[in-house]
């Protein structure tokens, strides 16, 4: 079946008493697999829980796998006298103060990477769809391209680094930028080529595999998804379901109009990458730039058009209710600018770091 869910989150692990980050020696995890078997690993930073779900059928099933998941996390972690937190970048803690994993793949990052491996102290959700055919996986993967900052922008959720007020509603992507091949790939004209690409990197010795390929949205070379990587890991499951919701609803989309001979207008990775640090710096309080219009665009207008937009696919998806929470995202705000509002009220990042553990609970009872 086509159009089927995996998502993944990457949570803080957080002492309760100072709110710190804090390394858990892999407990969380060993605990974790009781349960819930390989959908909890181990990051690169010992302060770090990753969870995935199973193939979800659709976004009711995707639900109950991820409350199931992050509260299964929490509950184990205050089993254990952590706390779990989940934000894009934690208000306060330094990275060179984490120890990293002894797990092989990430001391071999950090031997090619170095420091930019170490400071990589973000926390993302990763959302896969599944798509049966290759050639509609390339296609789907180079048109969804400018719809990527919109969908950012609901996520955005790192507005603190090492303490500071960046002035970004997002910082989490400032800090993985330093990786090689990340942020919005190039258009590929056919599978060949995308193929040729990944091969000539393998064969130059860049990289060994196609995992290493960290783009905002990549052909996965394991599993028959797309992967969208752009998002910050939000405060509450609404707000994961609701953004995997929408991007479940433009992959149905996208591949609806190519079935009919039509497809989305294709722009240059510089033009999105302009959005896409729009969103970085200003969330959902800010403006896009409409290429069509050529004209900025309030992204109140251009969350009420991307909705409209896939509206004759939400009732095939069953999703209707998941894809129009997003106008209480628009309502409420983005997990940033709670945060910040948690810090004007108070001055206090510590209590930033009590509202993100509150918030990661939040509905899961």
């Amino acid at each position: 079946m086509q159009f089927t869910l995996g998502i993944e989150e990457e949570y803080q692990v957080i002492d309760p008493q100072t709110r710190e980050l804090v390394s858990h020696d892999n407990k969380i995890v060993t605990e974790a697999q009781k349960v819930m078997a390989d959908q909890a690993t181990p990051e690169m930073h010992e302060a770090m829980v990753e969870v995935g779900t199973k193939i979800c059928t659709d976004i009711k099933d995707a639900r109950r796998q991820v409350s199931f998941l992050r509260k299964s996390i929490c509950d184990i972690a205050r089993g254990l006298g952590y706390r779990i937190g989940a934000a894009g970048s934690h208000p306060f803690s330094r990275w060179a103060d984490q120890p990293i994993t002894s797990k092989e793949r990430y001391q071999t990052l950090l031997q090619e990477l170095q420091d930019t491996a170490r400071s990589n102290l973000i926390f993302g959700l990763h959302v896969h769809v599944g798509i049966d055919d290759p050639t509609m996986r390339l296609h789907v993967a180079n048109s969804i391209r400018y719809f990527l900052p919109h969908i950012y922008a609901l996520s955005t959720n790192s507005p603190f680094w090492e303490g500071r007020n960046t002035g970004f509603k997002s910082f989490r992507p400032k800090v993985f930028d330093k990786f090689p091949r990340t942020g919005i790939p190039d258009y590929f004209e056919s599978l060949s080529e995308y193929n040729d690409y990944i091969e000539l990197l393998i064969k130059t010795g860049c990289i060994d595999e196609a995992t290493k390929i960290w783009w905002d949205i990549r052909i996965h070379p394991k599993f028959p998804t797309i992967e969208i990587r752009i998002c910050d890991i939000p405060l509450t499951v609404d707000e994961t379901i609701t953004i995997a919701a929408l991007i479940q609803a433009i992959v149905a989309k996208l591949v609806k109009l190519r079935q009919a001979n039509m497809n989305y207008m294709s722009y240059k990775r510089s033009l999105i990458t302009e959005n896409k640090w729009r969103a970085s710096r200003y969330g959902i309080e800010g403006q896009l730039i409409d290429f069509g219009k050529e004209a900025q665009v309030p992204m109140q207008d251009l969350i009420a058009e991307f909705v409209d937009f896939v509206d004759d696919v939400v009732d095939e998806l069953d999703s209707r209710e998941e894809v129009e929470n997003v106008f209480n995202i628009m309502k409420n705000g983005t997990g940033a600018d709670r945060q910040l509002k948690v810090f004007e009220e108070t001055g206090d990042v510590k209590k930033v770091v009590d509202y993100i553990i509150q918030e990661t609970v939040t509905g899961l009872d």
